[in-house]
């Protein structure tokens, strides 16, 4: 890119005009939802039983009879041909960390030569996509095309433009899970049982137990200009070279500063659509690097909440273009500053209240917390390798432990409250009251300033599994995956927890010990278990790392080895026994997980090899070429005084030499290593021979690139910097 082309892409992105958005005549109250086919829509566009009968569905749980399908069709058909709707598709989320959909048309022949408006409830129900294009993970075979999509009523069918949304899970031909949503939702299912029996011993009312879900979602904003001009970026999402700019966030300047005119433009916009599409926005405010922003919406039921996120990332990449912007999901894009992640605030809630709330009103509330509490901790102990890689991929692994974002060690911090609590509990044997304090009050010296209400317990940012009032905040997932991968994991392994706690619990209430007293001791056994994963310090610190060692905490570090946490026994035996997967379908994710990482940190190896060989060294040697010439002339017109006067650009031309020359060798051992990694047929061993043998080359000639960015001419340097991508002007 010449510099007279690189200033105007650079001009021309900081002169974008903030986009006019129109405001809604409405509240946000008002046109909440306007394009989803909630129950208020139902109640208008279905008959009162079919109504009664959807509610039973979404809110209990009871089958689906298939009988009422074609009135349920009839009923969205119209609704949506109101909304000038033309098409239907169905919405479902592959192993891909992305959606799918492929559109039907409202259209049928009427059978006089002519066409119908048509939308029946097999075409609601069931849809037949190409199963064989997807990731299976060797379960289908590339000519084994057949593959079912089915409708999950529990999620309310929505309307994108002209196309009915309708949410579903997708099989194999042989009924295998070939997407997120078949494992969440019995996941989910696995919790519902096995905590709603326990809370029978404190609330013999509860019907259900909801698992709650409230994702942060983090995101980078960068001017489309900038962006394309960044092979990298485009093809990566995220930048593979470039020097640290003078100023990025180390003046802690950006952190819920004041939002830039175009930004709050693009999240005005965002929030309007969003709302209408049902999605509970409620936060929205800069973030800790420049260009970093937060949206989180109100806490809503997990699979809901999972749709939605996913809904969202499409928007936010499809309204940034509006803006002149794109929005980066990547957990890294740029080296040196923050990362994003979408921290997972989880919950889990009855049809009477909250079960992690505290404190509660009598002992009895506060030994059922202690419970929930408890067997939380057990499930996270138990398999907190598991849950590490269900959050763990090529991307991620960019940001976790980079002292911006939790460690790659599970650990839980409770704060000192609950920590004595527990501990008392573990030491005691006798039968006791559970007292816990609420919020308190704190008074400043300042007369004009109300009392502020300080929690029991400070928050700790290096853990990635924090308790953080009346839900555990899972800090540890990345910003562009799918949240039901660590929703599937989470939620399991605290059904397993729970079923086992139920079962010891009644072995001992069929002896005659009396049920409080059953409870206690079996809560005594399991906060002595599973105390090595409670930890309130720093989990930052090196110190850390080896004593998370001899807690026997999966330290591993390496993505693909830690993908080998999926297939350990006790967690195939938890997946099987829970009904979520088989053994066969964790094989094939595994699969899928080797075969993704192999990929993307091959693409980044071959886009960073394009670069460096066709674009930073042409430039680097164009400079280079220019100093030569220089010193030449000045020895010309100065003769045996250019050496001194020459001295400067001499150690310039040497230091091109040298790091042009260590670019170039160390990209062809990229290559070989690469070549040598592809011949490799079992993808597990591919990957790691990828992240051992391929990775490091990014970071090795990465640090002689950014080497060269500094001492070369701004002016013919190829690709837009930090300084100028970072700041929204």
């Amino acid at each position: 890119m010449s510099s007279k082309l690189r200033f105007k892409v650079v001009s021309e992105a900081f002169a974008k005009k903030p986009v006019e958005v129109p405001a809604p005549a409405e509240r946000p109250s008002e046109f909440f939802g306007k394009y989803v086919f909630n129950k208020q829509k139902m109640f208008k566009y279905l008959p009162k039983k079919v109504y009664d009968k959807m509610c039973d569905v979404m809110d209990n749980g009871a089958p689906l009879d298939r009988e009422i399908a074609d009135q349920v069709a009839a009923g969205m058909k119209k609704w949506a041909m109101e909304l000038g709707v033309t098409h239907c598709t169905h919405w479902f989320q592959p192993l891909t960390d992305t959606t799918a959909e492929k559109h039907d048309a409202f259209v049928d022949h009427d059978g006089k030569g002519g066409m119908i408006e048509e939308f029946e409830g097999k075409s609601l129900v069931q849809q037949e996509p190409d199963a064989s294009s997807f990731p299976s993970g060797g379960i289908r075979s590339t000519f084994e095309a057949r593959g079912y999509s089915a409708w999950d009523p529990t999620s309310p069918v929505f309307v994108i433009g002209d196309t009915l949304m309708i949410p579903t899970v997708f099989i194999s031909y042989t009924g295998e899970a070939l997407d997120y949503k078949t494992p969440l939702l019995k996941a989910l299912s696995a919790v519902n049982k096995a905590a709603t029996d326990v809370c029978k011993y404190f609330y013999t009312d509860v019907k259900k137990v909801i698992t709650n879900l409230g994702w942060e979602q983090e995101y980078f904003l960068v001017d489309e200009g900038l962006y394309s001009a960044r092979p990298d970026l485009l093809l990566t999402g995220r930048t593979l070279m470039g020097h640290s700019s003078a100023k990025d966030q180390q003046m802690d300047d950006h952190y819920f500063g004041s939002i830039p005119e175009r930004v709050a433009e693009f999240m005005k916009d965002l929030e309007i659509q969003a709302l209408e599409l049902g999605i509970p926005c409620k936060t929205r405010h800069n973030e800790v690097a420049p260009n970093q922003f937060e949206l989180a919406p109100i806490f809503e039921e997990a699979n809901l909440a999972i749709d939605h996120n996913m809904l969202i990332m499409g928007l936010m990449r499809k309204i940034a273009r509006k803006h002149g912007f794109r929005c980066l999901l990547h957990e890294k894009p740029f080296a040196g500053i923050n990362g994003s992640g979408k921290h997972n605030n989880w919950s889990l809630s009855t049809d009477t209240g909250i079960l992690l709330h505290n404190p509660g009103k009598t002992p009895e509330e506060n030994l059922r917390f202690v419970t929930f509490i408890v067997e939380t901790l057990m499930g996270v102990y138990k398999h907190n390798g598991l849950l590490k890689a269900s959050i763990m991929s090529a991307t991620n692994a960019h940001r976790l432990g980079a002292h911006e974002a939790p460690p790659a060690i599970v650990s839980s911090f409770l704060g000192k409250q609950l920590t004595d609590l527990l501990n008392h509990l573990e030491e005691t044997e006798e039968d006791a009251l559970i007292t816990l304090d609420g919020k308190h009050g704190m008074k400043m010296d300042i007369p004009s300033i109300p009392e502020i209400m300080i929690d029991n317990t400070d928050r700790n940012r290096t853990s990635p599994f924090a308790f953080t009032g009346n839900r555990f905040e899972f800090r540890a997932v990345g910003s562009e995956a799918n949240c039901a991968s660590a929703m599937i994991a989470l939620n399991a392994a605290v059904a397993e927890a729970l079923v086992s706690f139920k079962e010891r619990v009644d072995a001992l209430i069929a002896q005659g010990v009396a049920q409080n007293s059953a409870i206690l001791k079996v809560l005594r056994d399991d906060i002595k278990t599973c105390k090595p994963i409670r930890f309130d310090g720093n989990g930052y610190s090196d110190e850390w790392v080896v004593e998370a060692g001899k807690r026997g905490l999966d330290v591993e570090k390496s993505c693909p080895i830690i993908f080998d946490r999926y297939l350990d026994k006790q967690s195939v035996e938890m997946f099987e026994k829970l009904n979520i997967m088989t053994e066969k379908e964790l094989e094939a994710r595994n699969e899928i997980k080797w075969e993704t990482y192999t990929k993307k940190v091959q693409i980044e190896a071959r886009i960073f090899g394009d670069l460096a060989i066709n674009h930073i060294i042409p430039i680097a040697t164009r400079y280079q070429s220019a100093l030569i010439d220089n010193v030449h002339k000045v020895k010309d017109i100065f003769g045996e005084e250019a050496i001194g006067l020459s001295e400067e650009n001499m150690k310039l031309i040497r230091e091109i030499s040298m790091r042009t020359k260590t670019i170039t060798a160390k990209v062809q051992e990229m290559i070989e290593a690469r070549k040598c990694a592809n011949r490799i047929t079992c993808e597990r061993t591919k990957a790691i021979a990828y992240h051992d043998t391929v990775e490091p080359f990014l970071n090795e000639i990465r640090e002689e690139i950014d080497k060269l960015e500094m001492i070369i001419d701004d002016e013919i340097w190829p690709l837009p910097k930090y300084r100028e991508i970072l700041f929204i002007r």
